[in-house]
């Protein structure tokens, strides 16, 4: 089975966040996929951490070497398509991109996020993980 993953799961499993085994156990045995905004998006949500104090860089370099061995093939998707789709639902293109990537893959999308959710939703692509 493949599932699309966003920047909320990645971070939830490296970060030790209460969602992080129910995150693994609907992961396990799947292929995650990826748009290549998420790879961008991981750092930038890194570089948040450490603008709030939350994290050191130390921290932040460990947990990219975690990140770097989660096995997650990323997609090229279609960005006229993603705009499309960010005009239609009046969302950001970083979302827009995951819809993009689930619809492309005929794939399930796991996200945290409840607008995200929604959206998907808008789109007709099933979620995994249920009511996480």
């Amino acid at each position: 089975m493949k599932i699309v993953i966003d920047t909320s799961v990645i971070i939830a499993v490296i970060a030790n966040e209460p969602q992080r085994e129910s995150l693994l156990q609907v992961t396990l045995g799947a292929e995650l996929l990826a748009p290549q905004s998420v790879h961008w998006e991981v750092g930038n949500a890194f570089s948040a951490m450490m603008k709030r104090n939350k994290i050191t860089i130390k921290e932040a370099r460990k947990a990219l070497s975690v990140y770097g061995v989660i096995p997650i093939r990323f997609v090229d998707i279609e960005l006229s398509e993603s705009l499309e789709i960010s005009d239609k639902l009046k969302i950001y293109a970083y979302d827009a991109y995951l819809l993009s990537c689930s619809l492309k893959t005929h794939s399930p999308l796991l996200t945290l996020d409840d607008g995200l959710k929604s959206a998907a939703k808008t789109l007709n692509i099933k979620l995994a993980g249920g009511v996480l």
